[in-house]
């Protein structure tokens, strides 16, 4: 069962009206794993039995006439960074793999349960999410379907490469720099980073990347995120910073009405951008152009690059969390590069923190004036292309952490930013936009790529080799 041939809305239409059942559908999932996870290493703990027994408990709730949830059935990947009730969360980490199960959901996995999700088990995340390429020393490398020598991204790797290859439906991810869009865009996928709070990030265990952090589901389409983001959204009493919005029906507002203008930055003002990158998103900008959206071209967005700053609140959420380890042995454990942020956080003040903050208020300040003149901020969702399996990504040829550079300011100023598939490239891996929208305005972003989706008429999979 291809779940890339399904609508989430169809998934459960049919599962409730019988046409389908749960358990089917979930031992679908299962036997997709089994499959062709060998080659992907997209899950990194799977457990069968339990997710038959969660999908014959919802067939149950089914045959005796009871409300389920609005995703009753849907099977669905838990990012490795979250709780899910009986699995270990282990970051991605040596130094957790022998951590007691978790006794309870987080809370976007919880809500998720309670709409009808079966928990099949938990995807893979490079350590704690520390870049953009999903590999880890207990789990191994995960692999990209549209091209397995190449990376889906990360941090939400494994959800993405679960998602694009069609094995599961639905997933998770979360988002401190980029790593829901990253992905997503890497794996032909239509994701989108909410403005903070929609989903909460309350609990007893502080967000990994603080103020940065945002949860969120991750499906294939713009329709399937929006139906995943009504079951999800809405506030709670230990997220200080969650938002109001239960009872939206972002689903039901899709329409294919274009915006009337969107604002069109090629290099947002600081970035080099990759030639065959660049070449494949002004394409579809001219389509959008063709269709009627007056499209109104600024180069500059932001004078300066965001990332220096972003930098402060990483380096200083990794410190946080584990500079307490730094000369024992432990410290020897941890993923080279993340071990370099952990020492660079030591050396943050609270001066630079405060000043990050107020790079915050800038850059959202600067974003504000382009919102005035039009909805919509569109840019290319990377700067360049996806790494290999060993090394970073790569901007016209040249090997640089910059190739993701247009994601890091979004999470800083807190406004929703979506991506969406527009082509494929040379290394048969999609090319993506990424979509801006002004604070709050999730809906305008997701009525954006539902409408541009329907114009560019992106429909290609991952390789033969996956899906076959």
């Amino acid at each position: 069962m291809d779940f890339r041939d399904y609508s989430l809305k169809d998934l459960a239409s049919n599962i409730q009206s019988k046409k389908m059942s749960a358990t089917e559908v979930t031992q679908a999932a299962l036997d997709n794993i089994d499959k062709y996870d060998g080659e992907l290493n997209a899950f990194c703990a799977v457990n069968h039995e339990d997710a038959i027994n969660q999908a014959k408990q919802i067939d149950n709730l089914i045959q005796k006439g009871e409300t389920v949830g609005k995703l009753a059935g849907i099977p669905i990947g838990v990012k490795d960074l979250e709780d899910a009730k009986g699995f270990v969360t282990t970051f991605g980490s040596e130094l957790h793999v022998n951590d007691k199960p978790a006794s309870e959901d987080s809370i976007l996995v919880k809500r998720m349960r309670d709409q009808g999700c079966v928990i099949l088990g938990k995807t893979n995340t490079p350590e704690f999410g520390h870049k953009g390429k999903t590999d880890n020393v207990p789990f191994g490398i995960t692999k990209n379907p549209w091209n397995l020598e190449y990376s889906p991204g990360g941090s939400s790797g494994g959800t993405s490469a679960a998602l694009a290859s069609g094995m599961i439906p639905l997933g998770t991810g979360s988002d401190g720099g980029g790593s829901i869009r990253i992905p997503a865009a890497l794996g032909g996928l239509a994701g989108i980073k909410t403005s903070q709070g929609r989903i909460p990030i309350g609990g007893d265990t502080p967000p990994g990347s603080g103020l940065l952090t945002v949860k969120g589901p991750m499906a294939n389409t713009t329709e399937d995120n929006a139906l995943a983001l009504d079951a999800t959204v809405g506030p709670h009493p230990t997220d200080i910073f969650s938002l109001e919005g239960e009872n939206l029906d972002w689903l039901g507002s899709l329409t294919e009405e274009l915006p009337k203008t969107a604002i069109w930055s090629p290099t947002m003002g600081f970035s080099s951008v990759d030639k065959e990158i660049l070449s494949k998103c002004e394409t579809a900008i001219n389509a959008l152009a063709d269709s009627d959206v007056e499209i109104i071209e600024k180069e500059t967005i932001w004078e300066d690059n965001p990332v220096e700053a972003w930098m402060v609140f990483w380096a200083s959420a990794c410190a946080r969390r584990q500079q307490h380890l730094i000369g024992t042995d432990d410290f020897e454990k941890i993923d080279p590069l993340l071990r370099l942020f952990i020492e660079m956080g030591t050396t943050m003040d609270g001066a630079s923190y405060a000043t990050s903050i107020d790079a915050c208020h800038k850059l959202g300040y600067q974003l504000q004036r382009f919102f005035d003149e039009s909805p919509l901020i569109i840019t290319p969702a990377t700067c360049g292309h996806a790494p290999k399996l060993e090394g970073d990504g790569f901007v016209n040829g040249n090997e640089t952490p910059s190739w993701v550079d247009f994601t890091m300011g979004i999470n800083m100023t807190r406004n929703p930013a979506g991506v969406i598939p527009i082509s494929t490239l040379d290394s048969g891996l999609p090319a993506s936009l990424q979509i801006i929208g002004g604070q709050r305005r999730d809906l305008d972003v997701l009525k954006a790529m539902y409408a541009f989706e329907k114009v560019i008429g992106f429909s290609e999979k991952a390789c033969d080799h996956v899906n076959s």
